[in-house]
Parts: structure tokens; sequence; C-alpha cells
């Protein structure tokens, strides 16, 4: 594999370039030939011009690309406003295929039902680069469909940009296909003897203080903490609601912990009742933070990934770095992230509107973060490791003052956080039980209503109410010590028999009654769990009382109910129970 790299401003030297191109591949194995071409300028007419002299000079070379924020060559930001590399693959068995569609959220599925099927009817394909116009669209459902590729196809890639980041237009384009404002394309490369490694980097940390999505949609972002989610930014930032609300905010992204994954989220707009437009869709409960760039950790995270991918010895290297990560190193020292990598292959990529990197299968949207794909054909070359360029952390020390302000607020506010996370548990708990009290699963019931009513999930929602049977006895006879042991021993049953059950929720209701909203689960799974916990605390012996009993009542939601009526009927359920005899399930549809 090798790859020329070419910079330009004059059409004849694109020209010139490229017969000396096509001189190389005169002498030299030269199967497949894919061209990526990166504009900073938004001129249609002018990129359809290098699309012109491409086609005259390399008319087998099949080609793609976008517009960018900026771009890299050599690994290096360059003041270019096109940059052209041509891959030349040498391994005959080494294959190539663009494919471009239209993108909006109305063909997402279509797009990648397309793309699954070529992949399906040519198993030679190992990796998907893709190029995205993903402005204003939530990513939520591409990445849902893109997990559904094989595992063992890599894919990473980048959002087109506008060098203006408070401008929204931005092209995709590939050979054959034009130019969409609302598209994109897929690079699928592959073959017997093709190989790829792809990872990603951020370096961004997140400050201590939690905030929790208290209401959501999709990727519009309407509280935390029960607050609008603009003031966030506004409180603790003093950024304003003007034009440059997404610039001024790129450098503080949300930090979101996704299945052992960091992620980092970006607010794109602040709508006028103070809720934010989110980069991707953002999930209610979900704890999120403002994070920061750390120089320091940037950096070293350069050194170990990058000495992993110079491990794998690749021929070229492609890079998707976000506009915001620019933004925060300022264009003077960006390139410190991506210089190391030119001494282990050529190195070339754009700065971008999202990031695209599959892990572990799962597709994933970042944001403020160095996506790196690794290539080559064959086994490696030589045998010798190449050792990634020692970057010194010189930068650090030129923003001492904000990483000693860091550090004071990280460490002032850290005992005050933990505080504050006792004061709010203590709040929604009960206090015997540690369970949540009344009020808070009363307030998870109702939510988890009204996201039923407002999002028609099939699935069902279900209460199980429980009492303990003959409880004013043991009060009576054995003290109310042993009553209070009594009632943490069915709160320990209640805590283990819920254990892994996805969207469940305990509460004490008042006394001896307890309450467990199932907000995924039917009324024959709710009647299940509902026996394992009869039988569980029946099992329990106590040193003074012996062995006590609990009554259970099951429903499930109707469609149109409110929560006043499953509350009576569920209630109905658990004293028919006792009616019935004691120490039993009644299910009440």
């Amino acid at each position: 594999m090798q790859q020329f790299q070419i910079s330009f401003t004059d059409q004849t030297i694109l020209s010139k370039k490229l017969d000396e191109i096509n001189q190389w591949c005169d002498t030299h194995p030269a199967y497949t030939k894919i061209v990526r071409i990166y504009s900073e300028d938004m001129e249609l007419d002018h990129i359809k011009q290098i699309c012109d002299i491409l086609n005259e000079k390399m008319p087998d070379a099949l080609y793609l690309g976008c517009t960018s924020n900026a771009n890299i060559l050599d690994g290096v930001l360059v003041n270019a406003k096109f940059i052209l590399t041509c891959t030349i693959f040498e391994y005959e068995t080494t294959q190539a295929k663009v494919l471009q569609f239209p993108f909006t959220e109305e063909t997402v599925k279509e797009d990648v039902e397309n793309l699954r099927n070529f992949c399906a009817d040519h198993p030679w394909v190992k990796a998907v680069e893709m190029h995205a116009t993903i402005m204003d669209m939530s990513m939520k459902e591409f990445c849902d469909e893109m997990t559904k590729l094989p595992k063992e196809i890599q894919v990473f890639g980048g959002g087109a940009f506008n060098p203006n980041m408070d401008d929204d237009r931005a092209f995709v384009f590939s050979k054959g296909n034009g130019f969409l404002e609302h598209g994109i394309v897929f690079l699928l490369l592959g073959g017997e003897d093709f190989h790829t490694y792809s990872t990603f980097i951020s370096g961004w940390k997140p400050l201590k203080r939690r905030f929790r999505v208290t209401k959501a949609d999709r990727e519009i972002l309407y509280e935390l903490d029960g607050k609008p989610a603009f003031e966030i930014y506004q409180k603790f930032l003093n950024i304003n609601k003007n034009d440059k609300f997404f610039s001024n905010t790129l450098e503080f992204p949300l930090f979101v912990e996704h299945d052992d994954v960091d992620i980092l989220r970006c607010p794109l707009a602040v709508n006028d009742d103070d809720s934010l437009v989110m980069s991707s869709d953002m999930q209610e409960d979900t704890i999120v933070r403002l994070a920061y760039g750390d120089p320091e950790t940037i950096l070293s995270s350069i050194r170990r990934d990058g000495q992993t991918i110079a491990n794998f010895r690749p021929e070229v290297i492609q890079t998707f770095s976000c506009a915001a990560r620019r933004a925060f190193w300022g264009d003077e020292n960006i390139s410190d992230e991506t210089f190391p990598f030119r001494g282990v292959a050529p190195t070339t990529g754009f700065y971008t509107h999202g990031e695209f990197l599959r892990i572990h299968g799962d597709m994933l949207n970042f944001n403020v973060t160095l996506v790196i794909a690794a290539m080559r054909e064959g086994e490696p070359k030589t045998n010798e490791i190449v050792s990634i360029y020692d970057t010194q952390l010189d930068n650090v020390e030129k923003i001492p003052i904000i990483r000693r302000f860091v550090s004071f607020i990280e460490a002032s506010t850290a005992e005050l956080e933990e505080i504050n996370m006792k004061l709010a548990m203590t709040s929604i708990t009960d206090g015997l039980t540690k369970l949540y009290n009344r009020a808070e699963i009363e307030r998870r019931i109702h939510s988890a209503l009204e996201k039923r009513a407002n999002n028609r999930m099939g699935h069902g929602l279900s209460l199980i109410m429980l009492d303990i049977d003959n409880f004013k006895k043991v009060n009576d006879i054995y003290g109310h010590k042993e009553g209070d042991h009594v009632i943490q021993a069915l709160s320990d049953v209640l805590r283990e028999e819920t254990i892994g059950i996805h969207s469940c929720f305990i509460g004490r209701w008042g006394g001896e009654e307890f309450m467990v909203l199932l907000s995924e689960s039917n009324a024959e799974e709710a009647v299940r769990l509902a026996e394992k916990i009869r039988l569980a605390f029946a099992a329990v012996t106590y040193e003074t009382a012996g062995p006590q009993t609990v009554s259970i009542g099951v429903t499930q939601m109707k469609d149109g109910e409110d929560a006043d009526t499953i509350y009576t009927r569920v209630d109905k359920a658990l004293y028919t129970a006792k009616a019935n005899g004691k120490n039993q399930v009644v299910r009440m549809d």
C-alpha cells in the first residue's frame, strides 16, 4: 500500500502531481486507487473542477470526500483549502467499493440496510470508512442500525463540517454520485491481504459535579437536576445565548459513561425554553458531568495508544479529529496530537463535526474525540517496531493557571459533592430500609406511566404491592425493635430477588407495606417475581419472632390508565390475598 499526499491551491499543480502518481503506477503494482478529497472551500464549483481533473487524469480511480473544518496532511494542520490523498493498493486481492446515499432521519434504516446487504453479498468487506452530514440529526437510530453489521467489520469516520463552526452547511460527494448536503458516503475496504486497526483518543476529563438528566426527548435535553439544561453553561461557565453558543461550548462537552466507554456530548444549540439540542440522544436518569481538556492526559494517551498503532505497523493512517480539539489547542499547537503518527506512516485526515467508531461491535458516535484508523496490506514489511514520537509536555506549562484552578475546584468541591449526594439520597430514601420512600417511588411510577403513554411502548408496566402478615402481633408481642428487624429482612429479600431486573424500583409504601415498580415487565413476569419474593421471605427465621410471611398483590397497567386507577387495583389484589388466607400472591387484571 502506497499513499501520496497533496495540498494545492492551483489546478495546474494538481494536474502535475497526478501525472507524477500515474508515472509511479506505471512502474509499480497498482491494482486499486482510492482518492480522498477534503475541502475547506464551500464553493461546489471549485470542488467539481477538482473532480473533473481526477476523472481526466485518473479515470480508473475511485474518489470520495467531504467539506471540513480544517485538514490534516503529513500529520499536521495545513493552511490549504484542499488536500488530496491517493492510496494505491498493491495487492490484487484488496478490494474497494464506494456507496453514497441521501442521509436523513427518514432514510437511515434504508441506507444501512443497503450497506448490510452489500456486505452480506460481498464477504470480502473488512472495514467501512464513512463521511456523513450529521448536523441537526439524531444519530441513535443510525448507530443502532450500524451495530447490526457483522461484528468482524470495523467502522470509522467523521461528520462533514464547515470552516465556520457556526454555519451548518456541509457536503459529501463521490465519483458518479454527485454532491449531497444531506448525504452519507461509505468506503468499503477488504480482501484477504487487507488489515486494519482502529481506536480513539479523548483526554477530556470530567469535573466532579454530577448532574442527573431529569427530562430529555431524543437529542433535546430539557432538564438537569430538574432545572433548564442551559443553566449549566450559563451559571458555571458564563456562556450566554447568542450566535457563538455552539463554538463557545465545544470546549466544554458533557461527559457520559456508556458501557465502560467514556463518551462526550456537545450541545449544538440552545432553544427558547432553555433546552439544549445535543449532538446525540440523551437518556433520562443518566448522570452527566461537564468535561474539560487536560493537555497532560491527552498527550499521555497519544503516547500510549500511538505505540499500539505503531506496533500494528501500518502503511497508511487516517485521522478524524473533532473541531473542538482544534479550538481547545489553537492552530499553533493542535498538530501535537497528530504529528507523532507521521513517523509511523503517512497520516492524513480532517477536523470533523462528530466522529464514529465501532467498539466491541457497537457503533458509537463521539464528540471532541480523535478517531484513528491504521491500514496495511499483507504482513508487516519489517520486524522492526517504530517508537512513537516522544511528544514533550510543553503545552501543559502554557496553561498552569487553568490546571491549578481546575485542581482547586476539584479539591474544594469533592467534600461538598459527597455531602450533597448524601442529602439527595436522604431526601428520597426511607431511613430504616434504605429503599426509596413513598414520595420517590410514586414519582417514579408517575414518570414511568408518562413515558409509556408518550412513547407508546409495547412492553408491560406492572406493580407488586406487599404487606407483612400479622405484623401488629410482631410489634405487640416481640416489640418494635424486632418489628424493625422483620421489615429490614423483607427489604433485603426485595433487593436480592430483584438483582439484574431491568427498570425495577422498590419503595417502602408505609409501615409494613412495600411497592415494586417493574416498568418493563408484564403481569406474568411480575407474578413469577412475586412468588420468588414470597418464598424467600418465608424461608427467613428470626431468633425471637420465628418465620414470617407476606401477602402480595400484582397488576399490570392498561392503556389509558392513570396512577390512581392502578394503585386501587393492586391494593385490591393485595387485600384479596389477605382475605383468602394470607401468604399468597393474587393477580388482578
